[in-house]
This record gives structure tokens, sequence and C-alpha cells, in this order.
């Protein structure tokens, strides 16, 4: 368990760095916000599909590919959507509602998640993990880009507009490109590889310093409770329910405990920048993650000796 708890920390310590760097530049002014929103269309339409590429080519989908697992993963998470969305109408404003929503489901598994099952499980942790993860980005972002679209003041929510923005985000087409060099082991030259490995790089603490940069103790304060609620329902009720639902299934062993560790990380980074593409509440979905990130530490070790005390890891 000790190990476990310091390899979270590993993972997630640099991660509050790059947000703490944010805060510090905007402060001393060598950030504002044009740099911000600049840099966040920068990620979110060139490099974090570079990332996203790169990952799924380099994955081997044919190994470790467990049907049950993919469709329990599937329909745990168009349930989770589902709670989240029903949830934040009761609980939010309308404008706010796709930002929450997003936040209360959306998890970083390609980068936390997909860690935490490598360090317990090794080599079947990295293949099962690699094929969840290709699940989860078409997952996530096609789900994410409809309950913003629904609220978002930029975009149409009629379903053909819908359709269109999901097919046209360039996480997804970054996915859907990356599939067949995947599954025919298509490399790319050796220059191109090296160029896209240079924008992958910049993406996680390039996101991450627009967020610290958007963060302020006036908009955590504002959006103080229902960052909390959301951060609540992802690293609380969401893991509970389905990895709950995953042991009446049958799930033991690396499968019950890789799903777990799926479902219980925290809000991811990509939330951020796809809420200032809708022109949303960042603010709210830069607290959102940064108090996820801070519970994951504590809720993903809690979890895990729970199900290691049980036998069913």
């Amino acid at each position: 368990m000790l190990a476990i708890f310091l390899q979270t920390l590993t993972i997630t310590a640099p991660v509050f760095a790059m947000l703490f760097l944010g805060v510090v530049l905007k402060r001393v002014g060598w950030i504002n916000d044009n740099f911000i929103h600049t840099a966040s269309a920068l990620v979110f339409n060139v490099t974090m599909p570079a990332l996203l590429f790169l990952g799924i080519l380099h994955a081997d989908l044919r190994a470790a590919l467990q049907p049950k697992v993919l469709a329990y993963f599937v329909l745990a998470t168009f349930a989770s959507f589902a709670l989240a969305w029903g949830w934040s109408i009761w609980r939010c404003p309308r404008e706010d509602r796709g930002i929450y929503t997003q936040g209360a489901f959306r998890g970083n598994n390609g980068v936390i998640g997909l860690a935490l099952a490598a360090s317990m499980y090794g080599d079947y942790g990295i293949s099962l993990g690699a094929v969840l993860a290709g699940l989860v980005i078409l997952l996530y972002n096609t789900l994410s880009t409809i309950v913003l679209a629904v609220y978002s003041p930029v975009i149409k929510s009629d379903p053909w507009s819908i359709c269109k923005s999901v097919f046209k985000n360039p996480l997804i087409i970054s996915v859907l490109g990356a599939v067949p060099f995947a599954v025919f082991k298509i490399g790319l030259p050796g220059w191109l590889q090296a160029s896209g490995e240079y924008l992958a790089a910049m993406t996680l603490p390039l996101a991450l310093i627009c967020i610290g940069g958007t963060l302020s103790l006036a908009s955590l304060r504002k959006s103080g409770d229902m960052a909390l609620s959301a951060s609540l329902v992802k690293m609380v009720s969401m893991p509970l329910l389905a990895t709950l639902g995953a042991w009446l299934c049958g799930f033991r062993g690396p499968e019950l405990g890789i799903l777990f560790l799926y479902f219980a990380s925290p809000t991811a980074a990509a939330s951020y920048v796809m809420a200032r593409a809708a022109n949303g509440n960042h603010e709210l979905a830069a607290a959102i993650i940064v108090i996820t990130t801070l519970m994951a530490a504590i809720t993903t070790n809690i979890g895990i000796f729970v199900l290691q005390w049980g036998g069913w890891i």
C-alpha cells in the first residue's frame, strides 16, 4: 500500500507543480488571458490530438482484449454520464450543467489511470489499460461534446449540429485516424514521429499551466459549492457504484482492479480545454480538476486497500 501511495504521489505531484507554475506565471505577469486563450486552443487543436494519435499508434489493440471488460466499461460510462447529467439538472444553473456533467464523469485515465494500472499489474495492466484508453477517448470526448453543445452559447444543439461537432472534434479525429495505423502496424517516418512526440510532450504541461493561470481565490470561492459537489460525485459516488456493479457482475483480480482505477481517476485536464473551446465556465472546470486531483491521492488508496483487504484484486 505504501508503494501504491508513493506511486500516486509521484504521478500527482508533477501535476500540481505545473498548476502552481501557472498561478505564479499569471501573478508575475509573464502570461495573461490572451496567452491562456491561445495556448488552450493550441492544446485542443494540435498538441492533444498529436498525443492521442501517438498513444493509439503505439498501443497493441489486439493484446489483452477483454470483451466483457470493455462492454461493462461502456455500459458503466453511459450510466455515469446519465447520472451526472441528471444530477446537474437538479444541482446547477442551466449554463453550467455541461461543465458540471463533464467534470463529474470524465476521468484522467490516459495519464493517471493507465499509470496506476501499469504500477499494479505490470505488462498486463499496460496492455488492457491501453485498450481501455482508446475506448475512453472516444466515449469521453463524444459524450462531452454532446453535453457541452446542449448548453454552449456558441455550439448549436440540434442533433445534426451535435453530430457534426462530434466528428469535427480534433481529439476524436486523431483517435479514429490512428486506429488503422495501430491495427495494420503502419509506422510513421522517423522525422514525423519525432515531430509528433515534440508536440505531444507539450500537451499536459501547457494545459495545466493554462488551468493554473485561470485559477484565483475568487474563482474558487465562486465555483466552490458546485466544484465540490461535482468532485464528490466523480471521486466517491461514481467509483463506488461502478466498482460495486463490476463486483456484482463477477469481475475479480486485475480486471476489477483496473476498472476501479479507471473509474476512480480524477477529472481529465482535457475537460478544461473543451470547456474553453465551448465558451463555457472554464473556471468551474479548472476548480473541479484541482479538487479531484487532490482527492485522488486519498480515495484511490482507500479503494485499493478495501479491494485488497477483501481479496478481490
